[in-house]
């Protein structure tokens, strides 16, 4: 299924019940909260060239009941779970996530850690070590994969898996890009939050996530072309986010950016179009939409 990419004109039938939700006359679902990481390694020659970095992407199962088919960053939504506040913690304080990622502290810690998560359990690169100084090398052997199927089926707990394992998560690994609110008339709704990581060195991604049907390294401007020519199908978050991560040529650049960033939640609204009417994206991507549809 091809989702058509911003900014593309919208249906009569779906400006009527966006007005129907902008005029009170429909309620929205309540959001969930959410985590998702764009993790990035270097392209073949080392850097990413014009294409950028490289990006890890999930083709969700067909099965989903939320972006079926869709090519998406690892993430997913907030456990109770990673409330703990006994996660063993390297780098920024949560108070300092908060302040970048413009949510409570308590949401903060809870998004840090669904964030390692869930990159854990859907591509086995786990972000933590056994100090703030390192980092773990490999997550391959058989006894890691239990503790990732674990984890994915919630009977081991982020703590009880780092605890074991004497590490301790590295939230310096982890940078703040973006944060998206699924618009008002979708049926499911999510408060997603973007962060960015490096692959880091000696570990390698696997196909292990039970809700993708087939994963994918591929430079971010490829992505983005081959969304543009229908041939991966992509949410307009997927698709603007690896369309500005393709802009920068190395992770180190992309991480750089990071580190200056604290985002706002952004919910896309229904704007006007030529003679209709699209959805509605930050103004800083516009002039990157801009130049690639010139």
């Amino acid at each position: 299924m091809q989702i058509p990419l911003p900014p593309v004109l919208l249906s009569d039938d779906l400006v009527a019940v966006a007005a129907a939700y902008a005029n009170g006359t429909r309620e929205p679902v309540s959001p969930r909260d959410a985590a998702t990481v764009v993790l990035v390694r270097p392209g073949p020659d080392g850097t990413g060239g014009s294409d950028g970095p490289e990006a890890y992407y999930l083709r969700r199962q067909l099965s989903m009941d939320f972006a079926a088919g869709m090519a998406v960053f690892p993430g997913g939504g907030v456990d109770p779970r990673d409330f703990d506040t006994e996660v063993a913690w390297a780098g920024p304080a949560p108070s300092a996530w908060a302040a970048r990622l413009g949510c409570d502290e308590e949401t903060a810690r809870a998004l840090v850690c669904a964030a390692v998560r869930e990159t854990f359990e859907e591509s086995g690169v786990l972000l933590a070590g056994p100090s703030e100084h390192e980092v773990v090398a490999d997550t391959t052997a058989e006894d890691w994969e239990a503790d990732r199927v674990a984890l994915e089926s919630r009977t081991l707990s982020l703590s009880d898996f780092l605890v074991r394992r004497g590490l301790v998560l590295r939230t310096d690994l982890l940078g703040v890009w973006d944060a998206w609110l699924t618009p008002v008339f979708e049926p499911k709704r999510y408060r997603t939050w973007f962060f960015v990581a490096t692959l880091p060195e000696g570990q390698r991604t696997r196909d292990v996530s039970s809700e993708s049907s087939s994963v994918l390294w591929l430079a971010t401007g490829e992505a983005a072309d081959r969304a543009d020519r229908g041939e991966l199908a992509m949410m307009p978050p997927t698709y603007l986010t690896s369309m500005e991560v393709a802009s920068f040529v190395t992770p180190e650049a992309v991480l750089a950016e990071a580190a200056t960033r604290s985002v706002e939640m952004f919910t896309p609204t229904v704007e006007p179009l030529g003679d209709g009417f699209t959805l509605s994206m930050p103004d800083r991507l516009r002039p990157l939409v801009a130049e690639r549809r010139s």
